[in-house]
């Protein structure tokens, strides 16, 4: 195993340190959402469309509906940031305690019992490849992707080390309309919102 001298974790800190104060001083004045990776700077310019987030909304009353009281499907600020791995990310469902959800600034990310994100149609290698490999390395311990481009998905668990760093160990796919677990709670995917091929968009009802 590589350890990074003082003066490397130096550079890279001072680097993440840059692009998280070029985010705040944009202050949402820029279209789009952004995020920060090991590679960069990630940028949806396309906002979310409205089948993305009435998946998002479903699914987070599907969840709550089944979850104790004290803890919360969240949707949208504040962002879950790991300073010293460089990751700055926001899931489109995050599964914590409201307990965890007190103080100010962004999330620790180790409180979130899972995150949850629906594959974006613009660029979903941001779900299944770049957030596939961050999530593991930030401590979040269950990952659900829900793709409305095919209909399907898959929940991640059991992280592990591995030579390329902490990766999820089991995948599960499902298909839209079976019922689907994520952490502890399990809800029923029929119902939810697909891409068409043809650039259109409708809800299965």
């Amino acid at each position: 195993m590589t350890i990074p001298s003082d003066d490397a974790q130096q550079s890279a800190s001072h680097r993440y340190r840059a692009m998280r104060d070029f985010l705040q001083s944009t202050d949402d004045t820029l279209p789009g959402k952004f995020e920060i990776t090991k590679e960069g700077i990630v940028h949806d310019l396309n906002a979310p469309s409205a089948r993305h987030e009435l998946t998002t909304a479903r699914l987070r009353k599907r969840l709550e509906k089944v979850m104790p009281e004290e803890i919360v499907a969240h949707t949208g600020k504040p962002d879950v940031e790991d300073e010293l791995e460089g990751i700055l990310r926001r899931p489109d469902v995050m599964v914590i305690a409201e307990a965890d959800m007190e103080g100010e600034g962004t999330f620790d990310p180790r409180t979130l019992l899972a995150a949850v994100e629906v594959a974006s149609r613009s660029n979903p290698d941001n779900d299944w490849v770049a957030k596939l490999r961050d999530y593991p390395l930030i401590g979040i311990p269950v990952y659900a992707i829900f793709d409305p481009r095919t209909g399907t998905g898959a929940v991640f668990t059991d992280i592990h080390p591995t030579p390329e760093g902490p990766r999820y160990a089991t995948r599960k796919d499902f298909v839209y309309g079976e019922d689907v677990t994520i952490g502890e709670w399990t809800i029923s995917t029929s119902g939810l919102p697909r891409y068409q091929d043809d650039g259109t968009e409708h809800v299965k009802t």
